[in-house]
């Protein structure tokens, strides 16, 4: 359990925990789990709180939701850390918690980094969750599909906790600046232009926008009128002369407009530079892996199908490695989509079947692609006429799928570029054989033959 020093002043404490939100009102984002009406605020405003584990990154207050959870359903809360403690303090706090159940007390239980615990340890809570004992609140940061056991998963309602956006930090640091909490009637004179770069520096971590704040204010230059907070300071509390990159103005656009026109441009120097450009100056490489992907499928496409699968592992490597590592990950995928044949196929395929679709939303699925699972649907025609590609020898029919007021339209053209040329030729091939077939069709005077059973 978690103990303070009789000691321990507020004023002694960081800023970070000094201005802990105390209720729902006061916690800073995660708007799509605690906005009005939403599943988790309900559930805690119905006093309806069960088992739960929050899987998010650091610094989004996975702590202190658990502590405004326990305060709101008036429950006995322990802090429990995954890694200081072991099976002997589990059964400690278990018992404690069993003691509190038979007055009639809930009890939340919290476990810190509960993905650090082994499955021993995991198991060791069962009894008592299964019990009703205890409400447990496990927080991780990984995956708890991957790192935390099946059967008390199957007991937990997990939520995923996001990294607070920018403006959610920035209006975090006002609240620091003003409250008496924090620096509240110290006149603390800092720019609307820093405490944004503090705020884009967290990376959505408000525990590091706070540090930062605190560590800047404390620096500060004081004179008789209060303290100024200077670009200077902020610079030399990051450690980051790039530290002012906006990564949500026009500069941040610019940068990745860059980066992708050169790897279009089949560049890699000019394109590793504007990588580096953007994470030296504190860029999230998780955004940057996005837009890699994406580029992936829009630039390179079917011309080289791999791509995609690289741009999609160096995301994943960002993700489980973080910074400064996965730099060379990202650099790899760069390279690599710089030096790819390049299509814009697919991207063009679906602008152009998108137009049709937002154009003609009412035309209806033709009789012979549609489901029929019940004796009504097959009455009613649902499924009739419909070709199973397997059942012919060509695996191919010239059964039509598109509406008949779209029939013969051509969405995807494929390029001569790279894998995309042999897809051409087979596309081309696909094409011959269904006009032959209508040819045939139309000299013999009659329709198509059918065949095949619904799959």
């Amino acid at each position: 359990m978690e103990q303070q020093s009789m000691f321990e002043s507020p004023a002694s404490l960081p800023l970070a925990a000094r201005l802990r939100p105390r209720t729902l009102e006061e916690f800073a984002g995660q708007k799509h789990l605690l906005g009005e009406g939403k599943v988790l605020r309900r559930i805690i405003e119905s006093d309806n709180v069960g088992s739960m584990i929050f899987w998010g990154p650091p610094g989004v207050g996975k702590t202190t939701l658990a502590r405004i959870i326990a305060n709101r359903t008036r429950a006995a809360f322990i802090d429990f850390s995954a890694v200081t403690s072991g099976i002997k303090e589990i059964r400690q706090v278990m018992e404690q918690a069993e003691r509190n159940r038979r007055f009639g007390e809930k009890t939340i239980l919290f476990v810190d980094e509960i993905h650090r615990f082994n499955k021993a340890q995991q198991d060791a809570f069962l009894p008592y969750v299964e019990r009703g004992s205890i409400v447990l609140i496990g927080a991780t940061t990984e995956n708890p599909s991957f790192e935390v056991n099946g059967a008390l998963l199957s007991r937990c309602k997990v939520f995923v906790l996001q990294a607070l956006k920018s403006e959610e930090l920035v209006q975090l640091l006002r609240h620091a600046l003003a409250d008496e909490r924090g620096f509240g009637g110290q006149n603390v004179r800092i720019s609307d232009e820093l405490i944004a770069a503090i705020a884009n520096f967290a990376n959505g971590d408000a525990r590091a926008a706070l540090s930062t704040l605190e560590m800047a204010v404390l620096n500060g230059e004081m004179s008789e009128n209060g303290i100024d907070v200077t670009r200077e300071t902020v610079e030399q509390c990051t450690s980051k002369k790039s530290l002012l990159y906006d990564k949500t103005g026009e500069e941040h656009y610019n940068l990745i407009s860059a980066l992708h026109k050169s790897m279009r441009n089949s560049d890699p120097d000019a394109a590793v530079y504007w990588l580096a450009r953007m994470l030296e100056a504190g860029e999230d490489p998780l955004y940057v892996a996005r837009r890699v992907t994406r580029f992936a499928a829009e630039d390179v496409g079917l011309a080289d199908p791999r791509a995609l699968e690289l741009c999609v592992s160096a995301y994943q490597a960002c993700h489980f490695i973080g910074m400064p590592e996965c730099t060379v990950h990202l650099a790899e995928a760069v390279i690599y989509l710089s030096m790819a044949p390049k299509s814009n196929a697919a991207y063009v395929a679906y602008e152009r079947a998108k137009k049709d679709a937002l154009g003609m939303l009412a035309e209806p699925v033709p009789l012979a692609l549609r489901n029929a699972p019940t004796r009504l649907m097959k009455e009613l025609d649902y499924g009739k006429g419909y070709k199973y590609a397997h059942d012919f020898g060509e695996k191919l029919t010239d059964m039509q799928c598109l509406p008949d007021s779209l029939a013969g339209k051509s969405y995807y053209r494929p390029t001569q570029e790279g894998v995309e040329a042999r897809i051409a030729a087979r596309l081309e091939e696909i094409k011959a054989w269904k006009r032959a077939q209508a040819k045939e069709g139309s000299a013999a005077g009659k329709e198509p033959p059918g065949g095949g059973a619904e799959h």
